[in-house]
Formats: C-alpha cells, sequence, structure tokens
C-alpha cells in the first residue's frame, strides 16, 4: 500500500466556516498576532489571550468537517494516509483520520504556562469545558494556557512530520500558502520520485523546483478531483 502524506492548512477547515488568520477580514484583522499568538502577548494580557481561545473552542463547537477532511478518510481505503496538519481544529478527528500529527498544537488541550510541553499537565477539554478562567492552574500550579504553538516558539512535532514526508509516494498540500515555516519547509524532505499535489482555490507559490500537480479548487472540490486522479492510476 502506498504511502499519502497530507500537509493541510486553514483553507480545509474554511469551508467549515472557521475563520481563517490571513485573509482579508480574517483574525488577525481583528486580533492582532503579537497579542494573541506569542508568549510575549501571553504575559502581557493573558485574560485577553485566554478569552480569544474560550472564543475560537466556542466556535469549533458549532462546525462540522467538510469533505476535504472526510475525503481523506475515504482515501485511506486505498493508502496508509498521514495527516499533518497545522490547524489545530479537530475536524480531521471528527472527519475518522487515524494518524494525525498536529504541527501547532490543539486548540481543545490546554496545558502548563510554565512547561507546555510537559506531558504530565495537558489535558483535554470535555466540550462543556470549552470556557477556561482566569485562575484554571495546571497540576504544576501555573494559570491553565492554550495547548497552541504560538510564534517564536519551537515546534516539538515537526521532526516526526519531517519523517512521514520523507516517507510519502504520494505528497498532498491542501488549504495551505505555504509560508509558514517549519511547515513549509517539509516540502524539501518529500523524495523527487514522489508524486506531488496541491489543491487550494487561489494561486500558491512554491518555493522549490519540485514539480507539483495543481489543482486550483476549494477543499471539497478539489478533493474530488484528486480521489479521482488517484484511483484512475491504481491498478
Amino acid at each position: 500500500m502506498k504511502k499519502l502524506v497530507v500537509l493541510s492548512g486553514a483553507g480545509i477547515s474554511a469551508e467549515s466556516g472557521i475563520s481563517t488568520f490571513r485573509d482579508a477580514g480574517g483574525l488577525w484583522d481583528k486580533y492582532p498576532v503579537e497579542d494573541v499568538a506569542t508568549p510575549e502577548g501571553w504575559y502581557r494580557n493573558p485574560a485577553l489571550v485566554t478569552k480569544f481561545y474560550n472564543e475560537r473552542r466556542k466556535q469549533l463547537l458549532t462546525t462540522r468537517p467538510n469533505y476535504g477532511h472526510e475525503g481523506l478518510v475515504e482515501l485511506e481505503k486505498d493508502f496508509d494516509v498521514t495527516v499533518v496538519t497545522q490547524n489545530v481544529d479537530d475536524l480531521h478527528e471528527r472527519a475518522g483520520s487515524k494518524h494525525i500529527i498536529h504541527l501547532h498544537g490543539e486548540l481543545l488541550k490546554v496545558c502548563s504556562s510554565f512547561n507546555p510541553n510537559d506531558s504530565r499537565y495537558i489535558r483535554e477539554l470535555r466540550p462543556e469545558e470549552y470556557e477556561v478562567k482566569m485562575g484554571d492552574l495546571a497540576g504544576d500550579g501555573s494559570q491553565l494556557r492554550p495547548f497552541i504553538v504560538w510564534f517564536g516558539e519551537a515546534v516539538p512535532m515537526i521532526e516526526p512530520a519531517i519523517r512521514e514526508a520523507s516517507k510519502a509516494d504520494i505528497f498532498v498540500i491542501i488549504g495551505t500558502s505555504m509560508n509558514v515555516y517549519p511547515a513549509a519547509g517539509l516540502l524539501n524532505y518529500v523524495r523527487d520520485d514522489a508524486e506531488k499535489y496541491l489543491i487550494d482555490p487561489n494561486p500558491v507559490t512554491i518555493h522549490s523546483g519540485t514539480n507539483i500537480n495543481v489543482i486550483q479548487k476549494g477543499a471539497s472540490a478539489g478533493m474530488r478531483e484528486l480521489i479521482a486522479l488517484l484511483r484512475n492510476k491504481e491498478p
């Protein structure tokens, strides 16, 4: 069975109604990145950051996966699929994908603000717990913070993602601008002889000399086309 590795970004979840950060009218227009997505922003105003991620969790409760997510589950019938996602939502999980690497953390988890990557203090929230309050503490006595990799922080899951990308027979990029590193650099670890596909309705600049099959459609329509292409190639 061929190994298929997917790199997904905000575009795949946008069809489900989750606001993106970078597009016009996106979250960065309402919340400057330095205020809600950096360690410095957290230390300046943890209450604002906590409120921001509470809002993101509340929004997530009203969304559901789209065919961009569901099509990846369908591909598991024919391929060994690993999803590497830049998204912090749980839509890949809810769609049913079995192997998921979250590069930038998970919205439905909280952790210690002293030791964000210490597994002893990482906790998954139940749906009714989406609203974290100031004074809610981790096991080490620190204020609970979102289990999110903020700008300026290390990306602990990039090494497992690199290992998966290097084993790919087929590499699919869906819904990402390829402007955020180190995620965008995963393409550099994909073998030259691997098939490569890009699904996005907008033009995406790939800083690589590699040949990529472009499907210039949204996540759901693009996934349908990808599945048709891959199944036609299967014996």
